[in-house]
């Protein structure tokens, strides 16, 4: 598999519409060639390429800042004397001097297939940036290493935020390219955009199903996002950003498990198989006891569950994650009803909504599990119409599709 950074360095005709433009690249550390080269680097040795500058996402260019709302500088490249721009610092949204230093920008970021994760919003931010000011955009695209599956509520009007770039679901099922094309139909953007397909992405194939599992490295796109069993849980443990459990930060295992030091995990678990088994197909879950060395319940012994999806015991069609940590958040409420589940703190920058209901993209996730007569069925009913509304507007964004080699 090439990646569309590896089309664009080994095909000149690819770069030949950059002659004599100013070109900017947007990366982070997983901007890496099939030798494990950052982008930076590599762009650097063209000689048809003029790189003017670059941009870095949440956690930095370089992959320097551990935690959320942990902001990265600007600064100047100590090895290739250009600037670096930060995405999530001062600004979000990138501002008249830093558009004024290139003409195209080069967005190469790997992204996880949820739509929580920042660096959708922050091409979209970028994207209207560049149709208001005459920019141009390319995506040099890379897999979505969770592949086609759709799942959970679409984010309602007005729940628009930095972890919630538009009314998609949780697990979006594109690649960071297709992801252009919905924004600009969208939000009705008139801009220049173009997407450096990967080539031979086989979404569908076992064993990686998304990841090309042995013919790519896997290099963390944030610090704790550390291997593909991650990228497979992350759109359901992500909520437990907004809860008082915590996600495994401070383990080795980070967004892979759930637990609380006040937790009967064996318990929960049970409760979950007893509520809803089909939600909870496609893996394993088991009772773990885990230390974090920091944030939520650091130093202190929690018990746990960890999701695993490695082995035999994956499913890649049937694995649901979203369902399972809303069946986890359920089982919880339903066994401890007094139990401080949602964590009142800033999230992102806001302070007036609660982390869940940013995460989740409205308040329908938070009232299901809180209201004790509300049913699974209820749940699954308004997740069901939100997937299948999401599959029938992305149907012709597709662009890699099953059988085929782009």
């Amino acid at each position: 598999m090439k990646s569309g950074l590896d089309r664009f360095l080994l095909e000149p005709a690819l770069r030949a519409p950059l002659q004599g433009r100013r070109v900017a690249l947007l990366a982070h550390p997983a901007s890496v060639t099939s030798e494990l080269i950052h982008a930076l680097d590599a762009l650097m040795v063209l000689s048809d390429i003029r790189l003017t500058a670059a941009f870095g996402p949440q956690h930095g260019l370089r992959g320097d800042k551990q935690d959320n709302m942990m902001e990265s500088p600007d600064y100047q490249d100590p090895t290739h004397g250009i600037p670096v721009f930060s995405l999530y610092g001062e600004v979000r949204r990138p501002t008249q001097a830093m558009l004024d230093s290139f003409d195209v920008l080069l967005v190469d970021l790997q992204d996880l297939g949820c739509r929580i994760y920042t660096f959708i919003t922050t091409l979209r931010y970028v994207l209207e940036a560049a149709a208001r000011h005459g920019k141009s955009v390319w995506v040099l695209d890379r897999p979505n290493p969770v592949g086609r599956p759709v799942e959970g509520l679409c984010l309602r009007s007005g729940w628009e935020s930095f972890v919630g770039a538009g009314p998609m679901p949780m697990r979006h099922g594109l690649t960071l390219g297709e992801l252009g094309h919905w924004f600009i139909r969208t939000l009705g953007l008139d801009v220049d955009y173009r997407v450096i397909e990967m080539q031979d992405w086989q979404p569908h194939s076992a064993p990686g199903f998304g990841w090309p599992l042995g013919r790519r490295e896997w290099i963390n796109p944030s610090p704790n996002a550390p291997n593909l069993s991650m990228a497979r849980c992350y759109a359901g443990t992500v909520m437990l950003e907004g809860t008082t459990l915590s996600e495994g930060r401070g383990t080795t295992r980070p967004l892979e498990l759930f637990g609380a030091p006040d937790l009967d995990a064996a318990r929960v678990i049970r409760r979950m198989q007893a509520l809803a088994p089909q939600w909870l197909r496609g893996c394993h879950l088991r009772q773990c006891w885990f230390e974090p060395t920091f944030h939520k319940h650091m130093g202190k012994l929690c018990a746990g569950v960890q999701i695993h999806v490695e082995a035999t015991q994956y499913d890649h069609d049937a694995f649901r994650p979203w369902r399972l940590q809303a069946l986890a958040f359920k089982a919880i409420r339903l066994l401890y009803p007094d139990y401080p589940l949602w964590r009142d703190f800033p999230y992102e920058y806001e302070y007036d909504r609660l982390a869940i209901d940013l995460i989740s993209g409205s308040e329908l996730l938070r009232l299901w599990v809180d209201d004790a007569a509300a049913q699974v069925g209820d749940l699954e009913a308004l997740a069901l119409a939100d997937e299948r509304t999401w599959r029938a507007a992305c149907a012709d964004l597709l662009s890699y599709r099953r059988g085929d080699a782009a």
